[in-house]
């Protein structure tokens, strides 16, 4: 039976993770611009980030320059047309189109930028999948509104889609609202721009923004509807299915409270409207969140065209505090011992993007798009010039098959499939250029040091077997 024909092949990047200039062509500073290499970035998930000046002469900060692909897009485009991309997912940088996140009108050699960037897609005939927010609100409106806890943000980030969604009309067909959108309740600070003072509710304050953020993807569902009927907005959620240590009640109880910690986002954008589990939690802890019956009805009306989520490993979870954990994709998880692990602690698990898919499909029967998955690895440059990443090819090769099978024996319904970072990237978690994912190397290392020369890695050809026969040869 096989995929369809039309399956959307491609990769999968972040404007804050590759682009680089951060400062160039009237570009302003993101939430992410600000973070340096180092010990500051273990902050990052406490919602304590200590937001200063940037301080370039005593701090290295990654993603200033990253891999520059704002002015290497036209090369890196091309490789990915090599390789038979059919899709490409990136994002758009709030802070290129409005640099504070509050003017009055839209930054013009931004708005050109992502202008040129789409063309070049379309010359190659690749659909950018375009996702409105990647992990960087506005430095500006972080430190005089708050960010995302604060109501007004809503207002801006309309503003910001009501120019983009409009100007790129013809040009871009698939958006995703926000990445991994779950985030935003284990690393406020990345997923929303929130830092707390001592005085805060910390727990209330992440459903807040939550909220927030929830009733602005609506809105630019909305708006991206209105603009272009034909538009597909999809929401995103950092995916994994989560296991039960054990069969004790209590594991299987706690799994499926950690199951729903993504659910809850997935069921608001999908079904319109909170779960009542998410409801009881409001009640239980008297939480404010300050939704209105017109949130209410904006949220029923406005919901997701398709399911886009990130799998890089399934998690476990039980009552057994002594367990030992391990790492994953921002959040932890036990140790499985049925599973092996990367050189950074994330867990291999084939089978779990099989049962996820399902999961998903089972409950809301909306089409599934995967647009993040990947092995991070630290790749070589041989004394030929070559780079020998069969690790990834068998990763690779073992998740695809995974997703066929989802489709073909489980009758899911499957958009496409982007791996993350198709070409090298900074690590968004850790600043890192050696955690790499890509089918093309780029030449840089941990310290900034490199030509940014970009080369192919043995995956590159394999992937472009995959795409070139539909799936079917994954030698």
């Amino acid at each position: 039976m096989g995929l369809e024909k039309d399956f959307l092949w491609g990769g999968a990047t972040a404007a804050n993770q590759c682009e680089g200039a951060w400062n160039v062509d009237g570009r302003g500073v993101s939430s992410m611009d600000t973070i340096p290499v180092g010990e500051k970035r273990q902050l990052l998930g406490t919602g304590e980030y200590p937001v200063n000046e940037i301080d370039p002469v005593n701090e290295y900060y990654a993603n200033h320059e990253a891999i520059d692909f704002y002015h290497h897009y036209k090369e890196d485009i091309a490789m990915f047309a090599e390789m038979g991309f059919k899709v490409f997912r990136m994002s758009i940088a709030w802070t290129r189109i409005f640099p504070n996140g509050d003017e009055e009108t839209p930054n013009e050699l931004g708005l050109q930028f992502y202008d040129n960037v789409f063309d070049e897609c379309r010359k190659y005939n690749i659909e950018p999948l375009v996702t409105l927010c990647h992990f960087d609100a506005p430095i500006h409106l972080v430190k005089t509104i708050g960010s995302w806890q604060n109501r007004k943000m809503v207002e801006y980030f309309v503003k910001y889609c009501l120019v983009v969604l409009e100007r790129y009309k013809d040009k871009v067909k698939y958006w995703i609202t926000f990445n991994e959108i779950n985030m935003t309740v284990h690393f406020p600070f990345v997923g929303a721009g929130v830092i707390y003072e001592a005085q805060d509710n910390r727990e209330e304050i992440k459903y807040v923004a939550a909220h927030h953020q929830l009733l602005a993807s609506a809105l630019a569902t909305k708006i991206a509807h209105e603009v272009n009927p034909e538009n597909k907005v999809g929401c995103m959620l950092a995916g994994g299915c989560t296991y039960p240590y054990s069969c004790n009640p209590q594991d299987i109880w706690k799994a499926m409270g950690k199951e729903r910690e993504g659910f809850f986002f997935t069921d608001v954008q999908v079904r319109g409207e909170y779960p009542q589990y998410a409801q009881k939690l409001f009640e239980r802890n008297h939480f404010n969140i300050g939704i209105t019956n017109e949130d209410i009805k904006i949220l029923k009306e406005n919901t997701a065209d398709f399911i886009s989520f990130s799998y890089y490993q399934s998690r476990c979870a039980g009552v057994d505090q002594s367990l030992e954990t391990t790492e994953g994709n921002i959040i932890r998880s036990l140790r499985n011992p049925y599973l092996y692990t990367t050189e950074w602690g994330w867990q291999v698990d084939p089978m779990g993007l099989r049962i996820t898919l399902n999961n998903l499909y089972d409950r809301y029967q909306k089409p599934l798009f995967i647009v993040e998955n990947g092995l991070g690895a630290k790749d070589t440059v041989d004394e030929n010039g070559q780079i020998d990443d069969q690790y990834r090819i068998d990763y690779l090769r073992d998740h695809i098959k995974a997703f066929k099978d989802a489709v073909e024996l489980d009758g899911i319904k499957l958009l496409g499939y982007t791996p993350w970072g198709c070409i090298d990237l900074i690590s968004a978690g850790t600043g890192q250029m050696s955690k790499r994912y890509g089918f093309i190397y780029v030449d840089k290392d941990d310290n900034g040091q490199g030509t940014l020369k970009r080369m192919k890695k043995k995956s590159f050809y394999w992937y472009q077997k995959v795409i070139a026969s539909n799936g079917e040869n994954l030698d």
